[in-house]
């Protein structure tokens, strides 16, 4: 039995809620279930302690192997899904797309009134999954990644700094809100501890510094 599925047995009932609370959706206003909060800093740290370290290899990459954005309830889809739950006061058409509402970037504390100006970050992105064990994947659980409401994976960010953040780990690219750092790292080794994913050795240096000062 696979380390992974080990830990989708443990962690079944947080899947449950997280579903649970990801499908209440309606046209109009209202209080959205909260972004899943990372794992303490001590966790991440024992976490990062026994991911595999690998060199990276991008061969065979497309990003059409991680299905997404798929339907999460009636006419929502995932993204939808993410900004009804990261915005406030957020308004939806018939079609579940956002006509109104605000959404906040931890990224880079902007805030934006705006869907368009608002893209769905994959915090591990899917190139960077696919580098670090993903290829072996069955396509079903590439799109379970690629569409994850239970852990810290997807949240609504500033389309343009999602863009510039591409498909770089925290080697090369942190959120610019110093703030942030600290979530931001250990929802990263939460993600991969997860789905078994492995680090390169300048990734784990990095978290390893990031994660000593949270």
């Amino acid at each position: 039995m696979s380390k992974f599925y080990a830990r989708r047995r443990l962690s079944i009932a947080a899947a449950l809620t997280g579903l649970i609370a990801s499908v209440g959706l309606f046209n109009g206003p209202t209080a959205s279930a909260a972004l899943p909060t990372p794992v303490s800093a001590a966790t991440a740290r024992g976490y990062l302690a026994t991911l595999d370290v690998r060199t990276e290899d991008r061969t065979g990459y497309n990003r059409d192997l991680f299905p997404h954005w798929i339907t999460i309830s009636g006419a929502c889809n995932t993204r939808e899904t993410v900004l009804k739950r990261d915005g406030s006061n957020v308004r939806t058409d018939s079609s579940c797309y956002a006509t109104s509402g605000s959404w906040y970037s931890p990224y880079d504390g902007a805030t934006w009134s705006a869907a368009s100006d608002v893209d769905i970050d994959h915090l591990v992105p899917l190139a960077e999954a696919w580098d670090s064990g993903a290829d072996a994947w069955s396509t079903s659980r590439r799109q379970s990644f690629a569409n994850d409401l239970t852990r810290p994976q997807l949240l609504a960010v500033t389309d343009n700094v999602n863009q510039s953040k591409g498909d770089q780990d925290p080697a090369t690219w942190m959120p610019s809100r110093s703030a942030y750092r600290c979530t931001y790292v250990r929802a990263w080794v939460q993600v991969k501890y997860y789905y078994d994913l492995s680090v390169d050795s300048s990734e784990k240096s990095a978290l390893q510094g990031y994660l000593a000062n949270c």
